[in-house]
């Protein structure tokens, strides 16, 4: 068994599990389906481009906060640090919150209905396969400041 103080245990880059759900509903819909959302291009366009500046913008406020407590982005490294000011304040989870916001984004800029319901399966092997493996962590390493965290903070959001 792997040593929770050392590290998570996450083996996929949680990125690129993003990207293969939005890529697999994406490419399942051009070859079965000639569904969209409905959406005028205009709407379509602005909600894309909002979902994905949030997005972009959690993910660049959070690391940017974790590089500056020093303590790892990749959540294959071990944490050296506890946050739980800034975005951490209001979610455990700012990145993979704004990781769902900007697929969210690709998937409403493809116009994509299969794209944008796989959010939820992927959400769930996020919550399941990596959170949790990133909470055991963290609770082995930081102990009672991170129970206390958890009761007072949301996972998502």
């Amino acid at each position: 068994m792997a040593d929770l103080r050392a590290s998570p245990g996450v083996k996929f880059p949680p990125p690129l599990i993003f990207l293969l759900f939005l890529l697999a509903g994406w490419g399942a819909e051009q070859v079965t389906t000639d569904l969209t959302l409905g959406l005028s291009e205009a709407l379509r366009r602005g909600l894309a481009i909002i979902l994905i500046v949030v997005g972009l913008g959690f993910d660049g406020l959070a690391a940017g906060q974790m590089r500056r407590h020093q303590t790892a982005v990749e959540p294959w490294k071990g944490a050296s640090n506890l946050l739980t000011t800034g975005l951490f304040a209001y979610t455990r989870n700012p990145i993979y919150l704004g990781f769902a916001l900007t697929y969210l984004g690709f998937a409403v800029a493809m116009d994509s209905p299969l794209a944008v319901a796989l959010i939820v399966p992927c959400v769930i092997v996020i919550d399941r396969f990596v959170i949790t493996r990133e909470e055991a962590h963290l609770g082995a390493v930081f102990g009672a400041a991170y129970d206390e965290y958890r009761r007072t903070v949301r996972r998502w959001i």
